[in-house]
């Protein structure tokens, strides 16, 4: 029991945690540090790159970022718990792939949308159960789902790609807001962002999944139903990502079963480089979206300044390995910095 309280106690929040005005705390947060470094890039990128200053890489670039941003929603809950969802990608190209075939043979495109939507999640509810009821780690089970989601796409279509959509809604995935040049699909993201937003930090289900990834067993004997909160956040990362594939195939006029490959590099890169620790129980949603923002802007400056796709993909793993290990290591300074003033506290006990 002791070990039990001792392992608890690094996480406990106290009142020096909350000694300094909000807007220091504000400031001098992981997710200001972000954004402030999403800034600066985007100033030095229009400043060395004079393509990247036009209103037509903005548009692009959200174009291109918008499945990061919906599927990093999700994603940042389902690790603030302590679990990992690797499926996603496949299950974008599963929804892409379900829509495909589904208009291709003559179902009209909203219906087919919605049984995309609920194929993305019950590929989410599979992973879930296999999590919460048979008791599998996450990343085992969706390493193994992300497989098979995409063998299942792929062996739909084969090499074979659809690409006969109706105009009216393939003009939609790429419309802008009246003559600006924000996409219209930002105004899904905005309003899925402010939702999940709500729901993490304003609810009980949100402090419950604080709770969680601080530790399960904890929240468990606190009356949070902890199983079920993971399954509806695996679910909830299947429909979303079925959501992104939908926007993916819509955007490019194409349905094929290799959709998005490799895209859940990104959006783990994302959230860990917003804040959200990778052992749970820290993060919030405004962070990774500013992270996906600035990975979405590194990699637009890059592609045009010539750097090849592999080297951008260098240095998104690279963003990934250091978000990692800087959350590992300001938690250890911060452990560092907190023994002293506990010993004192713990002797000045004892002589009282």
């Amino acid at each position: 029991m002791t070990n039990f309280l001792q392992a608890l106690a690094p996480a406990t929040r106290t009142y020096k945690d909350h000694s300094q005005p909000l807007w220091r705390r504000i400031l001098f947060s992981r997710e200001a540090a972000v954004i402030g470094g999403t800034l600066l890039v985007i100033l030095v990128a229009s400043l060395s790159v004079r393509a990247f200053a036009k209103p037509i890489t903005a548009t692009y670039l959200l174009l291109d970022i918008a499945p990061i941003l919906l599927i990093a929603l999700p994603m940042s809950l389902i690790i603030i718990t302590g679990e990992i969802d690797l499926s996603v990608a496949s299950i974008v190209g599963l929804s892409s792939v379900t829509l495909g075939v589904l208009h291709q043979g003559g179902m009209p495109i909203e219906a087919a949308a919605v049984v995309a939507l609920l194929v993305g999640a019950l590929a989410g509810a599979v992973n879930g159960f296999l999590i919460t009821v048979v008791g599998l780690p996450s990343l085992a089970v969706t390493i193994g789902t992300l497989a098979l989601y995409r063998g299942l796409a792929v062996g739909l279509l084969g090499t074979k790609a659809v690409t006969e959509f109706t105009e009216f809604w393939t003009d939609l995935a790429k419309s802008k807001i009246g003559a600006t040049a924000i996409p219209s699909v930002v105004i899904p993201i905005v309003i899925l962002a402010a939702i999940f937003g709500v729901v993490l930090h304003l609810t009980p289900f949100g402090r419950g999944i604080y709770a969680i990834g601080l530790s399960a067993e904890a929240a468990r004997f606190s009356g949070i139903h902890v199983e079920r909160t993971k399954f509806i956040l695996f679910m909830l990362s299947g429909l979303v990502s079925a959501l992104a594939g939908i926007y993916y195939t819509l955007r490019f006029s194409s349905a094929r079963g290799d959709n998005a490959t490799g895209l859940e590099l990104s959006v783990i890169a994302a959230v860990l480089l917003g804040g959200v620790s990778i052992f749970g129980g820290r993060g919030s949603t405004l962070g990774p979206i500013a992270g996906a923002v600035l990975i979405g802007v590194l990699a637009s400056a890059l592609r045009l300044a010539n750097v090849t796709s592999d080297v951008i993909n260098i240095i998104t793993g690279t963003l990934l390995v250091a978000s990692v290990v800087a959350t590992s290591f300001l938690a250890w300074l911060r452990t560092k910095r907190s023994r002293p003033g506990k010993k004192t506290e713990t002797l000045a006990a004892a002589k009282g």
